[in-house]
């Protein structure tokens, strides 16, 4: 009744209860196979192995055909001669045409992804030896006391956190955000709660009551409806009254827990230069050792902050608010136009519009916010439907927008447009899966096509070890990422041509599930049993029908192929066969649940 977990071996919880990969021991021969990934990451598509084998066959007298027994040649020839025909028919005038016009594009993309990314690993590289640090770049001095203003000399701070049935992690937030160091008098938290759960709704209000109590000015707000989801809710709140003495606004996710001092880092920036419009905050991830596909998304999301919020806040370029753990002028909000929900990326939607206003934006790598990943793969298929879906229907809508402003630079509408947008957010998903888990395959079933070994081999090789830099404790498993990533890249795809057509689900919004202490708690007790999650809830056709893809091109290479190409294919078909099964990700005992509903 649980799902399996591919379980990092550093990760270090024994308290949570999982169901553990049998071969994912230190005595287990799969375990010797990590210890040598680095080769694997040579070999990512199985190529460079061509001459290595040619020259054993040659040497022995051998071919790939004498390997198999005769009775099996004799068997698979009668078998399979008039397909042979047919498919030989129908390959020469239509398919090798377009799979070379396929290979072709998907190799220009490969470049212009690869260029891109050799540009930030460069620009990075002189920012760490070089560059300035935020506090040279901008003027920044600590806030002073006045004896005579007292506490009306410093800015009034509004504190958002927005929440929707947030069972798990509501105490976290509301208790980091209300314990903010600050004056008392100079600051507001406000929670705004669009919880449909009336018993959540209730434990929230008392949770505020009881923060209220001890003299902290914070503000319960609810909604009749839902309207625009997170930006409709951070939208009204702002409307308020007591809104229109504060100067500033701090927003943070209901998993967020920022530091005490993460106002006293932040505010100065924004008071002492009023070109600044927007300080961001790294996030720091708590459970990124939950299991082994939390360490993934680490992976992914360290390069975004180690490399491209620091290279676009350094370069003056531009950088996207990531919706959480950054500070916002109320005034660059106002004149941006407000917050926007038609995308369901309403944080970079307003980013975008700030920047083409002028407003400039800083980055702080150095401040970072704890916050939670989603540990089960129903949750992460969902965020990553928004983040990929979103940014393709943004850029549909404001790229005239953006072409045709004129107070931001040529080399700004340039990076926003074609780094930004197209490279990271259409493009990589696009060549991810279309190269590697289509067209590359493919040619195992079409030999009149190749594809050139620094397209195949060694540009994805440069951008697969330039995209682990941000992560150097995980390099060991650095090819458990390059098969979850070309897993994942079928859902981005998927999604980015939903935001590029605005089709289906284009504008869908499901909150991120939180699990906080959800498996922390008295996982042991005795619970009624449940009936167990059916199999077509968790199933996932497209991931399982690729991999059978794969599949068949490994099985038809190893019967006719010439390159020894199936290594990688069967290897990426099992990765995606465990996606498509839904055994990846953290399992949550049903006790733990039962626990935590009756505590609720």
């Amino acid at each position: 009744s649980g799902t399996i977990v591919l379980r990092d071996p550093e990760a270090k919880s024994p308290e949570k209860e999982k169901i553990l990969l049998p071969f994912w021991k230190k005595e287990s021969p799969i375990y010797a196979f990590i210890s040598i990934q680095i080769y694997w990451v040579a070999l990512r598509h199985s190529l460079l192995l061509r001459p290595l084998f040619s020259e054993a066959f040659e040497m022995d007298g051998l071919s790939t055909t004498t390997i198999l027994p005769e009775s099996f040649e004799g068997a698979r020839d009668d078998v399979t001669e008039q397909m042979m025909v047919i498919w030989g028919q129908i390959r020469e005038p239509l398919i090798v045409p377009l799979l070379r016009i396929a290979v072709v594009l998907c190799l220009a993309m490969s470049l212009m992804l690869f260029v891109e990314r050799v540009y930030m690993g460069f620009v990075i590289v002189l920012v760490k030896l070089f560059g300035r640090k935020p506090e040279k770049r901008y003027k920044w001095e600590p806030m002073k006391d006045d004896v005579e203003l007292g506490n009306s000399a410093y800015p009034m701070v509004l504190v958002q956190i927005p929440m929707y049935n947030e069972k798990e992690v509501y105490q976290l937030s509301i208790g980091a955000a209300c314990g903010l160091s600050w004056p008392s008098d100079r600051i507001i938290i406000q929670v705004l709660d669009d919880s449909t759960d009336p018993l959540i709704k209730d434990m929230v209000e008392l949770e505020c009551q009881r923060w209220a109590s001890k003299g902290i000015n914070i503000k319960y707000q609810v909604r009749d409806n839902r309207n625009g989801y997170k930006a409709g809710a951070l939208k009204e709140g702002i409307k308020h009254d007591y809104v229109e003495q504060c100067d500033y606004v701090a927003i943070f996710d209901a998993d967020f827990q920022p530091e005490p001092d993460f106002l006293w880092r932040t505010i100065p920036f924004l008071v002492h230069n009023p070109e600044l419009g927007l300080v961001q905050a790294r996030w720091k991830f708590v459970n990124s050792d939950e299991c082994l596909m939390t360490r993934m998304q680490e992976m992914s999301l360290d390069y975004h902050f180690t490399v491209e919020q620091e290279v676009g806040s350094s370069t003056y370029a531009f950088f996207g608010f990531n919706g959480t753990a950054g500070v916002w002028r109320i005034a660059a909000i106002n004149e941006a136009g407000g917050w926007k929900d038609r995308t369901t990326v309403e944080d970079m939607d307003l980013a975008v519009r700030a920047s083409l206003k002028g407003w400039k934006f800083l980055y702080l790598g150095s401040l970072k916010v704890k916050n939670e990943l989603p540990s089960t793969l129903k949750a992460y298929r969902y965020q990553q439907h928004r983040w990929s879906c979103g940014p393709a229907n943004l850029f549909r809508k404001m790229v005239m927008e953006i072409i045709s402003n004129k107070r931001v630079t040529l080399w700004k509408k340039a990076h926003v447009i074609y780094s930004f947008f197209f490279i990271r957010k259409i493009v990589a998903h696009i060549v991810t899966f279309v190269f590697y888990c289509v067209v590359l395959p493919a040619t195992v079933l079409v030999p009149e096509v190749e594809v050139p070994r620094w397209g195949a081999v060694y540009i994805p090789a440069v951008i697969t070890l330039l995209n682990a830099v941000g992560t150097l404790r995980s390099l060991h498993l650095l090819v458990f990422w390059i098969l979850f990533e070309n897993v994942m890249s079928l859902h981005r795809t998927k999604a980015t041509f939903i935001g590029l057509l605005e089709a289906g689900r284009v504008n869908e919004w499901v909150v991120t599930e939180k699990l906080g202490d959800a498996l922390k708690t008295k996982a042991g007790m005795k619970a009624p049993k449940r009936p167990r999650l059916r199999i077509g809830e968790r199933l996932h056709l497209l991931e399982l029908g690729t991999g059978a893809f794969l599949f068949f091109c490994g099985c038809y290479d190893v019967a006719f192929g010439r390159y020894h190409y199936f290594i990688y294919l069967f290897i990426q078909a099992i990765a995606f066969f465990i996606m498509g099964f839904g055994y990846v990700g953290t399992f949550v005992p049903h006790s733990c649940q039962l626990f935590q509903r009756s505590n609720n």
